[in-house]
C-alpha cells in the first residue's frame, strides 16, 4: 500500500477510505456483517476509515467503535459534525454548543478518547466560520481531535476558513470531503485548484456517483433488487428520468473503455479518480 499525506500534515492515510454510511438501519443492520467489511479493509492495508454521527442516527459510529476494538491505535479515524441529532434548534449546526455536545457523544460511541480527523458535514450560513473553528481548536488542544475537515464545502467557504484561522492562529482544516466522480466534476472549476494551492487534502464522497459508476443501471437491462433504485434511495437519479437515460448512455461507452484494461467499470472510475493529483483518497461505502 502506498500511503499519502494528508494534505500538508503529516498524517498517513491510505489511497483509498472505506466509507461507512451504509452501516446501521440505513444499509446493512448486521453489525458483525459490517465489521467483517472493517476487518477486510484493515487487512488488505487500508487505514482510513470515515462516519458521521448522523449515519443512522449513530448507530454507524458504535460498529465501527465496536469493530475497531484492539486495532483503534492503527487506524485513521474520521467522523463528522452538523446535521440534526435531535428536534431542538441547538441540535443541529455548527455553533460551539452542538460541536462540543456531539464530540463527546462521538467519543462514546466509537469507544474512543481521540478523533483523528474531526469534520464540519456541512456549511452552516448561520454561525460564523471563527466560532466554528474556535471550537474546533479547543478540541485539538484538548487532545479530544487531532486534526479537522470540512465536507461540502464551496471554494471561496473554504478560502474564508483559511483566512480566519490564519488571523486568529487558530486549527486550519487540513482537508475537504467533496462529491466527486466521471458524472460529478464541479469541482475541478475551482474547489480543486483551492486545494491545490493552499495544500489541502481531499477525500471525495461517492466516486461510483451511488452505484451509477459500479455498473448497476445498464440499458435495457431490469434493476438489480439490491440495487439503490430499487431499494428507495431518494437522493439517486432515476433511470427513467432525463438525467438518468443520459447516464445510461454514458455507462454503455464506459464500459467496453474498462473492458480495454481488463477492468471493471468500478475498477475503472475509482482509478480515474484517484490518478487526478490534487485526490488523496475517494471513499468507498460498500453495504455489504
Amino acid at each position: 500500500m502506498n500511503y499519502r499525506r494528508l494534505g500538508r500534515t503529516g498524517l498517513k492515510v491510505s489511497p483509498l477510505c472505506l466509507g461507512t454510511m451504509m452501516f446501521g438501519q440505513r444499509g446493512n443492520a448486521d453489525h458483525a456483517d459490517c465489521a467483517r467489511i472493517i476487518h477486510r479493509a484493515l487487512d488488505a492495508g487500508i487505514n482510513f476509515v470515515d462516519t458521521a454521527n448522523v449515519y443512522s442516527n449513530g448507530e454507524s459510529e458504535e460498529i465501527v467503535g465496536e469493530a475497531l476494538r484492539g486495532r483503534r491505535d492503527s487506524v485513521v479515524l474520521a467522523t463528522k459534525v452538523n446535521n440534526a441529532m435531535g428536534p431542538g434548534p441547538n441540535d443541529r449546526g455548527n455553533s460551539r454548543a452542538h460541536i462540543l455536545r456531539e464530540v463527546e457523544n462521538s467519543l462514546r460511541r466509537l469507544r474512543t478518547d481521540y478523533i483523528d480527523l474531526y469534520q464540519i458535514h456541512r456549511p452552516d450560513p448561520d454561525t460564523p466560520i471563527e466560532e466554528t473553528l474556535r471550537a474546533l481548536d479547543d478540541l485539538v488542544r484538548d487532545g479530544k481531535v487531532r486534526y479537522i475537515g470540512s465536507s461540502t464545502f464551496a471554494a471561496w467557504e473554504l478560502v474564508e476558513s483559511y483566512w480566519v484561522a490564519d488571523r486568529h492562529n487558530l486549527a486550519r482544516f487540513a482537508c475537504e470531503q467533496p462529491p466527486y466522480s466521471i458524472f460529478v466534476r464541479h469541482i475541478e472549476n475551482d474547489l480543486l485548484p483551492v486545494c491545490e494551492k493552499y495544500g489541502s487534502g481531499v477525500i471525495p464522497w461517492s466516486p461510483l456517483n451511488r452505484g451509477w459508476l459500479a455498473g448497476r443501471y445498464r440499458k435495457g437491462q431490469p434493476l438489480d433488487a439490491q440495487s439503490r433504485v430499487s431499494r428507495g434511495d431518494r437522493f439517486i437519479d432515476q433511470p427513467d428520468s432525463p438525467i438518468g437515460r443520459h447516464k445510461l448512455e454514458i455507462v454503455e461507452q464506459l464500459i467496453p473503455m474498462a473492458r480495454e484494461l481488463g477492468a471493471s467499470l468500478a475498477q475503472y472510475a475509482l482509478a480515474w479518480t484517484l490518478t487526478n493529483p490534487a485526490i488523496t483518497a475517494p471513499i468507498i461505502g460498500p453495504r455489504t
